[in-house]
């Protein structure tokens, strides 16, 4: 399989942005170092490895024959390299086509890799501590951490710390299926714990903090309550109105003359629970919002690729440098991770074999708590509400029917999380049984609307590997954080069907 290349052009025939002059300045003598060379060429054995040329990565699948290929692509304009988790007997013999038996056959077993990212690094720090806290605590001893480059953290549990087997299952053809669960373990781990931590150092970063109402944990919404005097006989009245209904002419209820605004407070309104911050302040709260402190293990996907230790950072143009537990509280990314005074050192530490086997027992008797897990849609019945539809297949698949949320992440999204956007729409498309073909079209128009499309090739392999799944997965329900964090808070609509599959549905029938 190969992606489209963005190969490097001459930098005379456009404008060349300001973080890819600084990032060109430097690579040719930063990959020209031959202990640079040597420890990104000994991670990458039994490794995808892909090139991206500051933009664009270059052609899936490829890796290294010899440390000289990696000057050999920066002399054609690579300003970084990324590798695979999986380990492969040959990755050159992957193929986009290839199914997930194939897969299994090739692969002869997966690093744990546990991504943590936050937009800010304060944080992304105290997630890193916690997390090794929760791997020692379960006897992993030996566990290699390095800097993403930007504002988080990679760390990594070799291969050989897993038992080769395990309940009859052999460990190496679980990919991603086990280092989801032990991602999803670990999160359950420290979830409580790095709210506090969060939240300690928050109260005086309003920015990050949302209120939410204590009796049901929902976000409420900002209302006004405004109050209105008629001008002829006196009345006097309250409303609490939406925002977009400010404007709107409020007459008397009883000479139906049009009332004069005397006094309007801002305030914030649980529509679940029907109270407002004014007369009930003591039900409202502030706490940090979710998307700083959530931990995305939807990234732990097939022939997903990440930041190859000590490669450049296109963004920053610093290094992905290896670091030590003890390291990691004092960390300081520009005095740490300048390409020009690093020195580096292996990011797989040796370790003993099957040390991570108790991490592993764990995370298979953890039972996901029932409001985080997506109920299965592939059954010969389903239950919606109160009525059973047998082998429903929706025939039209207009946008009118797919619930507002679906339609505005349609539109494209403006920030972070296309990634999150891209898990919602595809678990919506696939559990409604939409042609592979009209997945594919409307997940393309999609991405050219986002402010930054994801790359084609991760694309298609997510929705390859959406395709394969047996069991259909729900997206979220709508009480989820995910809509929320996007920026698409569910209407009370919505939140009356549970589900964006149900909405569409119900809809269908004209309900």
């Amino acid at each position: 399989m190969e992606e489209n290349k963005k190969e490097p052009t001459k930098e005379a025939s456009r404008e060349v942005s300001q973080k890819e002059e600084r990032i060109r300045k430097i690579i040719m003598l930063y990959y020209s170092r031959q202990d640079i060379r040597k420890v990104l060429f000994e991670f990458s054995k039994n490794r995808e490895c892909v090139p991206r040329y500051f933009e664009g990565f270059g052609k899936r699948p490829d890796t290294f024959q010899f440390d000289s290929d990696i000057l050999e692509l920066v002399k054609k304009g690579a300003t970084s390299f990324h590798c695979s988790e999986e380990l492969w007997q040959d990755p050159l013999n992957l193929t986009l086509s290839m199914s997930s038996e194939e897969q299994k056959q090739l692969r002869i077993g997966w690093d744990l890799l546990i991504d943590v990212d936050s937009k800010y690094i304060d944080f992304s720090k105290i997630y890193a501590e916690l997390v090794i806290q929760a791997l020692k605590s379960h006897g992993v001893k030996n566990f290699g951490i390095k800097f993403s480059g930007s504002k988080g953290w990679h760390i990594i549990v070799p291969s050989k710390a897993f038992p080769k087997e395990i309940s009859g299952k052999i460990t190496r053809e679980m990919f991603p299926e086990w280092p989801r669960l032990i991602c999803a373990y670990i999160n359950s781990q420290i979830s409580s714990r790095l709210k506090e931590r969060i939240s300690e150092i928050s109260e005086n970063k309003k920015d990050l903090l949302e209120v939410y109402c204590i009796k049901c944990n929902n976000k409420p919404e900002n209302k006004t309550r405004i109050s209105f005097t008629c001008p002829f006989c006196k009345t006097k009245i309250q409303n609490i109105l939406e925002v977009f209904e400010r404007k709107r002419k409020i007459r008397c209820p009883n000479c139906q003359i049009e009332m004069i605004e005397q006094e309007k407070i801002d305030l914030q309104f649980c529509n679940n629970c029907k109270i407002d911050s004014i007369k009930n302040p003591q039900n409202f709260k502030e706490r940090v919002q979710s998307k700083h402190i959530d931990a995305d293990i939807i990234l732990v996907s097939p022939r997903h690729l990440f930041r190859m230790p000590y490669s450049l950072h296109e963004k920053t143009s610093l290094a992905s440098v290896v670091i030590s537990e003890e390291e990691l509280k004092d960390f300081d990314m520009l005095r740490d991770a300048n390409p020009i005074t690093i020195k580096p050192k292996p990011f797989i530490k040796e370790c003993e074999e099957g040390e991570a086997s108790g991490l592993l027992r764990a995370a298979l008797e953890f039972k996901i708590p029932e409001d985080k897990i997506v109920p299965d849609y592939n059954k010969s019945t389903e239950e919606f509400g109160n009525k059973v539809y047998k082998d429903f297949i929706l025939k039209n698949f207009s946008h009118s029917l797919f619930p507002p949320v679906i339609q505005k992440i349609l539109e494209g999204i403006k920030s972070d999380g296309r990634k999150r956007a891209l898990f919602i729409l595809l678990s919506f498309f696939n559990s409604l049984k939409m042609p592979i073909e009209q997945i594919a079209k409307e997940i393309q128009e999609w991405n050219k609307k986002n402010y930054e499309p994801l790359r084609e090739g991760y694309v298609k392999s997510q929705i390859i590997w959406y395709e394969r799944q047996k069991t259909k997965k729900l997206p979220p329900n709508f009480d989820k954080p995910y809509y929320k964090d996007l920026g698409f808070p569910p209407s009370q609509e919505e939140l009356k069907y549970k589900n964006p599959v149900n909405y569409t549905i119900k809809k269908s029938f004209g309900r």
